[in-house]
Formats: C-alpha cells, structure tokens, sequence
C-alpha cells in the first residue's frame, strides 16, 4: 500500500555479471517474495520502520533492486518483488540486508541496521513449497528475528488488468470517527498459503470507500492460471500499524472478467463490489493478434568460407557466431508472441543442391513443403544443416523474401495477425529498387521488417531502409508507414566479451519499434482494441493460423 502506511520499509538487491561461458540464455525467471517476523525494534516511540535489500554476492555486485518502505511494523510483509533469473547449474548466492528507515537519506550508515542473511537462489528454490525462512544476523548479541523467502516460477502470460473497488457500510472501527479502509490482495500458492500481491491506498474516514483504479499483472494475481483463488481482506488503518480487520472475502480471475455485475458483490462486513475490470494490454495482445515470425539468412559468398575461422558463418564449438547469436536474441522475445512457435526460415543468395541453382528464398530445413522449424532451437538447427549442404554465392537480395512474406500479411488485413521478417545479413543490396519497391507495397500491410548487420561492412543502403529519418519511396511512391528497423549488430558487442549483455542490448532496440509499427498499422485501418473476452474462451489458439511458407 502506498501513501501514509507503506512507506517505511524497503529492499535492494544486487546482481553480478553473467558468466556466457559457463551459463545460457536464461530459460526460467522466478519471483521471490520477502517478508520479516519479529525484528528488532529500533525506535523510542514507535515500531521499527523496516527496510529490505537483497544481493548477489560475488567479487562484483551491483544494486538490483529494493522493496517499498513499511511504516511501524516488526512483522513486514513486502509487496514489491524480486525477479530473477535462475539458472539451475549456478550457484547464485543472496545477501539481505534489512534496515529501520528513519529519514529520506539514501545513505544506509543513517539508518538503523536490523540484520542480514546470505542464502542461495537454489535453497530457496528447493525448500519445502520454495519457502526458505532463516533467522537474521549479524548483530552480535541480539537476536535479530526471521526472513521468510518464497520462490515461484513465473509462468508466460503477459496480460496486465485495470481494476477499481468500491464498498458499501463497512463496520465502523475508529472510536471517534469512521473506518480508514483499505484492501489487501493475496495469490493463492500451490501449497495452500497466500502471497501477497497488492495494496490500496487508504480511503480516510468513511464507511463508504472508492478507491482508486490500479493495474496489475494477471501473473501476479493467478500466475496466469484464471481459476486460481485470489483472497481480498479488508481492514481499517491505524497509524501505530495495528491495522483492525474488517473482513475478507475470496473470487477468482475469471469472475473477475466478468466486471460490473451482480456476481461481482462480495460480503466482508458490507458489501464490497468490483465497480469495473478493464484490460490493460501490451500491443499485441490488447488487440489480441496471433505474431507471425519469419527468419531470412544472408548466404552470400562475402561472409567467407564456413569453413574458416574469419567466416561470418564459422561455427566456434565454444560460442556462437554473429548470426546465431542476432537470431537467438530477436528470436527468443519475438517467439513468446507466436501460439504455436512454428517458425519459417529462409535462406537467400547460396547454390543449392543438386543442381546449383541461385536461390533467394529456400527453406532452410531442406523442404519446401514444410519449411516450419520448432523454435528458436529448431531454426538455429536448420541453419546449421544449410551450411553444410549449400554453396555460398550471391547476389544479395532481398526482395523476393520481403514479397514472399507480404504475399501472406495480404490475405489478412483485419489485426487478427501481423507478420515480422527477420533478416541477417553481412553487406550491400544488390537489388536496391526492387527492396524499396517491395517495402513501400509491404507498408500498407500488417507487416515490419527488421534487419541485423553483421560484420565490418559499410550498411548505408540498410540505413536508407530504416524510414526513420526520410521515408522511403519506389517511383515517386511513399512509403505508407515507417515498417523497417536496421541496426548494425557490431554496435552492440560488449567490450567486456559478454555476449549475452550483447544480445540482450541488441533484442531490446531492434524490438522497440514493433509495438508502434502493429499499432500504426491499426489505426490506419481503423481497427480497435478487442475488449476482454470471459476466460473460457481465452485462448490464442482460436485465432486463425496463416503461417508463411
């Protein structure tokens, strides 16, 4: 809750370099609630004004997060959450410290120390129900009370809710005036107990509150899981923290969807009902349109022998090359869009077998019937086996894959889909006015293209694809929308030699224009965002599938 009672207690937490040799591209992200059971009590007057931080603890740490404050409490529990990744085959060790807040100060030598622990992500996560509870040290001497850690692994849905709750003759509780009323919102864990996942603001004196409209993640309230039970209690604030209890009541996500309506009045010691549920989507899904993405591979002769080392294309047992690793970094984000992460990919400018015909749009699996590869593993595969059985050649053109992914985002204009084109590419375009041609038609269509240089080479004719600075044109013909995003993939490279910082930085900025690009597209053809659908009926696999080929 913020405002008068949330704002004393807080944690921080650190995180240290990612070792690419040793680990992977993170596969499972957990989130870790905190919460603190009789603490010292630092203050004359009052209870302890507990504050929280958390760290990674190695040679080199660095602050990666800190819960919210909590006023006059020995006994916290921590809204704000932890998420990270965890990898099963690293030791990860923790540090939290928790600390009595007693100014604004950013300097934690103002402020009372309450105690510390060290752990590791693994104990947490493999303790009974992922619930880790160790007593806090550090002061000798003093018994400094309990941290409480509990770990769940975050499941995929992204949706996000916008939710507002009002009650009706609530039990008056304060002596000399009204009730201060505020509700507390807790998820349900696999083992029967209740994590807390949201606080209102105080509604002051009245028995009769409105509180404010608040988003929230479904993943936080159900883990995406829509008949998982939610708990809401109920109780009247007190400035010393012995907040009095109202009453509580249970619902689910699904009744939720279901907003303002009758099944929507839940009795505490009034009645408390959802004045309105509203979605609050990211792009994608607030328009509920399934991705389609589809991965282009430069196979030019510039890139150099496969072979050998200085090839673009050389396959270091020991890490991946410039194109392995800009396809794994856009491919992994983009894929979580795609319901059924079947994914076309395609090669251009290599002779293929048996015959040495030039092609500029083969698949890379070897069949043209079925040119779908299971993700982004199954692509990195493909171009793995299509480096050993084609012959490097040329030209560079882009064309023919830029039409051959149009021609599916053409048959459908209604925002039930949209279509992304990944190429990779070392060098000049060879077919300059045909690429423009085929982008400036590819604009009026549900469709974005982006583009990742490798290698040393001069990309001026990339950059005059990317429309950010003058829209580009084919015979005196504008380009409808800004569809084409072009970054050089040697600008991102950590010094450090972290390559997964790399990828990571890469992804982020050649992704960032997606969500403008979908919703642009939209608005051109007047088509809105679809309002929320009764969870029954929730499923991305009823959109329609019209994958490339």
């Amino acid at each position: 809750m913020e405002g008068d009672v949330m704002d004393k207690v807080e944690a921080t937490a650190t995180v240290c370099d990612f070792d690419p040799i040793s680990g992977c591209i993170p596969a499972t992200k957990v989130e870790i609630t905190v919460s603190c059971r009789d603490l010292l009590d630092r203050d004359t007057f009052s209870k302890s004004d507990p504050c929280e931080f958390s760290a990674f603890h190695d040679a080199n740490c660095s602050l990666f997060g800190r819960t919210e404050v909590i006023d006059n409490t020995l006994n916290p529990d921590f809204v704000r959450k932890y998420i990270l990744d965890y990898f099963f085959e690293e030791k990860q060790t923790l540090r939290f410290d928790v600390y009595d807040i007693d100014s604004k100060s950013p300097d934690l030598a103002k402020h009372d120390f309450l105690g510390q622990i060290y752990c590791t992500l693994g104990e947490i996560v493999g303790s009974p129900a992922s619930r880790l509870e160790k007593p806090l040290g550090g002061i000798p001497g003093k018994k400094c009370g309990t941290i409480i850690l509990s770990a769940e692994e975050l499941g995929n849905c992204r949706d996000y809710a916008t939710m507002q709750f009002c009650a009706n003759k609530l039990d008056k509780k304060d002596f000399f005036g009204k009730s201060d009323p505020f509700m507390v919102f807790y998820r349900s864990n696999e083992d029967g107990t209740f994590t807390i996942c949201h606080k209102t603001e105080v509604v002051k004196n009245t028995l009769n509150p409105v509180w404010q409209p608040f988003s929230i993640p479904v993943r936080a309230l159900c883990n995406g899981d829509y008949d998982r039970t939610i708990k809401v209690e109920v109780y009247d604030w007190d400035r010393d923290g012995s907040h009095d209890f109202i009453g509580e009541f249970t619902t689910i996500y699904k009744e939720l969807c279901r907003g303002q309506n009758q099944l929507n009045v839940y009795e505490v010691s009034g009645d408390c009902s959802l004045i309105k549920l509203q979605p609050f989507f990211p792009p994608f899904i607030c328009f509920r349109t399934q991705i389609h993405f589809t991965v282009a591979i430069d196979f030019t002769a510039s890139n150099g022998n496969p072979s050998q080392s200085t090839s673009l294309h050389y396959m270091n047992p020991y890490q991946m090359n410039a194109y392995a690793m800009a396809l794994k970094a856009v491919g992994e984000i983009i894929q979580d869009y795609d319901s059924d992460k079947m994914f076309p990919a395609l090669g251009f400018g290599a002779k293929l077998p048996p015959d040495g015909r030039v092609s500029h749009e083969f698949p890379l699996n070897g069949n043209i019937e079925n040119p779908y590869c299971n993700g982004m593993e199954g692509i990195l595969e493909a171009y793995h086996q299509s480096l050993k059985t084609v012959q490097l050649y040329g030209p560079t053109n882009f064309a023919p894959v830029v039409n051959h992914v149009a021609s599916y985002a053409a048959a459908v204009q209604d925002g039930s889909q949209y279509f992304v084109l990944l190429i990779i590419t070392d060098g000049v375009i060879s077919d300059m006015a045909q690429t423009k041609e085929a982008i400036v038609n590819a604009a009026k269509l549900p469709m974005s293209i982006i583009i990742v240089g490798v290698g040393q080479a001069e990309f001026d004719a990339m950059i005059e694809l990317d429309g950010d600075d003058i829209r580009i044109s084919s015979r005196g013909k504008l380009a409808e929308r800004d569809i084409v995003q072009f970054v050089p993939f040697r600008d991102y490279m950590d010094r450090t030699g972290n390559h997964v910082l790399s990828m990571a930085r890469l992804a982020k900025d050649v992704l960032a224009e997606i969500p403008d690009q979908l919703i642009s597209y939209m608005k051109s053809r007047g088509i809105k965002p679809n309002p929320v659908p009764v969870p029954a009926a929730y499923s991305f696999g009823d959109q329609p599938q019209t994958n490339p080929v």
